[in-house]
């Protein structure tokens, strides 16, 4: 019993010292964050350039018969936003039974990492300017080659069709080869890895195995052929927020996926962190070997679980991810409020069928793109992948891109980007098997390239939705590196193991150490 009561004791009296270290380490990181420079917030202009707000996101309250946004509507929209408070939140008339999505999450307070008024993002394109144009001519190709096997860009009439047009855009700001876009850049990212290889990422079509659960990633696939939105009532209550809306028409098969269509089914449906979850099971399963800067590379006798081990990455996909998500909100709501392609769609509808008369630039007026869409569909409506367009928030910045960006960055600092891919594959065009995936470059495929590919390819998807546009997906990936940087960075004075830091490299391809 004196025994007992020694060691009790013993235990007691240890435990100041610790609460003291655990108290100055929480300070320390609190102080650091305080410390970076809170930048300033600043926008495109359209909220003050047009009195209508044409120029900004307006869905979900009520619209007059041509699509713009009651004023007053919007003026409460704004008085929320600037006061911050929960009953002017309350007050925002609704133009239908849809709600808005979680606007106040971007003003929560987080205990980890840099605070969301403390980051930001450049202004979004503005409404007449060339690259939103760009932007949208890129989005209506999208939707037009929704159907097309992600192997037969640039073979088929569609998306040769695609390139030639972005080719002749004023501003595109998506990859190109000796300064043009090509079958080999179309639809793709512009960070490394991003070029190599097939167009969808390795870990979307890899199997992974969950304990004694085998997954072929085999997904439930959307109807070919059929879009939504784009006769104008149909946008029209949407942009309301009239629903009931109806559930996608699915097609009774599973397929890998296998063109935009099938990617844009599973950002449709997917949880938060689940494309960077899979692809830590497959380098956790697969003996992808660690970060050289993991301190257990060098430990003979231990492993890493809790700290620098498997529950320490998976763990922190979900961290990185809430974070990353109320950083991106704060954008949204609280800075740019910029609107959705889908909404444009009805600027450029009502602008060539002479409702009205907006700022649309030249370039998307005259794409061949237009015409392929009136054609096939009988509007200028931006065809949707979803019978509800979009979710009931601003799209800048993109809230799946910015979860991409976070979880990648943090599966760089876990995982050496380094390690080589063995035996790649490509789903075949019908979706139904994996084939050898046999290009000149099927020994560059690495870790940190298909990390960054499956954060883009995540991004794009939406865009290949009609959801975002190619800057509401660049920005977020840059958002959510710079969130899991500033967790990993307050991380790093909770080990006690001996550790010099992560190396790895960031998405513009500079190496940092964190």
């Amino acid at each position: 019993m004196l025994v007992s009561e020694k060691t009790k004791a013993e235990v007691e009296d240890e435990g100041p010292s610790r609460r003291a270290r655990s108290y100055q380490i929480r300070v320390e990181a609190a102080e650091a964050e305080r410390k970076v420079p809170r930048p300033r917030q600043i926008d495109n202009g359209d909220e003050r350039r047009y009195d209508n707000f044409i120029g900004n996101y307006s869905q979900g309250l009520p619209h007059n018969s041509i699509g713009e946004v009651d004023p007053t509507a919007y003026q409460a929209l704004l008085t929320a936003v600037h006061s911050g408070d929960f009953s002017d939140f309350a007050s925002i008339p609704m133009g239908g039974n849809a709600k808005q999505a979680g606007p106040q999450g971007g003003l929560t307070f987080d205990l980890e990492g840099t605070d969301s008024a403390q980051l930001t993002i450049p202004p979004s394109p503005v409404l007449a300017g060339a690259e939103r144009a760009g932007e949208m001519v890129e989005d209506y190709w999208m939707a037009l080659a929704r159907d097309v096997p992600f192997s037969q860009y640039g073979s088929e009439p569609i998306t040769a069709a695609a390139i030639v047009d972005l080719n002749n855009l004023t501003v595109f700001k998506g990859p190109k080869a000796n300064g043009q876009v090509t079958a080999s850049t179309l639809f793709r990212g512009l960070r490394p890895g991003d070029l190599t290889g097939p167009y969808l990422s390795q870990f979307f079509l890899l199997p992974v195995t969950f304990g004694t659960l085998s997954i072929a990633q085999k997904f439930n696939a959307y109807t070919p052929d059929k879009d939504y939105l784009t006769d104008f009532t149909t946008w029209l209550a949407v942009q309301n927020g009239q629903g009931p809306f109806p559930a996608n028409s699915l097609s009774g098969t599973t397929s890998y996926i296998r063109n935009g269509r099938d990617l844009g089914a599973w950002v449709h449906a997917d949880i938060t962190f689940q494309a960077y979850l899979f692809a830590a099971q497959w380098l956790l399963t697969h003996g992808a070997p660690l970060n050289p800067g993991n301190p257990y590379v060098t430990i003979k006798n231990q492993v890493g679980v809790q700290a620098f081990g498997s529950q320490h990455i998976l763990d922190l996909l979900g961290d990185v991810s809430n974070h990353a998500l109320k950083a991106m909100w704060y954008q949204k709501w609280f800075v740019h409020r910029a609107l959705r392609p889908i909404a444009y769609g009805g600027l450029i509808h009502n602008t060539i069928t002479r409702v009205a008369n907006y700022p649309i630039h030249r370039d998307v007026l005259n794409s061949q793109a237009l015409g392929q869409i009136f054609s096939r569909h009988g509007s200028y409506l931006l065809p949707a992948a979803y019978p509800e367009g979009n979710p009931l928030h601003p799209s800048y910045a993109e809230g799946h891109g910015v979860i991409a960006g976070a979880c990648v960055t943090a599966l760089k600092a876990f995982f050496n980007e380094r390690f080589v891919i063995p035996n790649p594959v490509v789903a075949s065009d019908d979706g139904q098997a994996l084939l050898p995936y046999i290009g000149s470059d099927a020994g560059q495929i690495t870790v940190g390239g298909e990390l960054n590919k499956l954060a883009n390819n995540v991004a794009l998807g939406r865009d290949m939705a009609g959801v975002h546009w190619r800057s509401d997906a660049e920005q977020a990936l840059l958002l959510g590196e710079t969130v899991a940087i500033s967790i990993l960075r307050d991380q790093r004075s909770t080990f006690t193991e001996p550790f010099n830091g992560f190396t790895f490299t960031k998405f513009d391809g500079t190496p940092i150490t964190v």
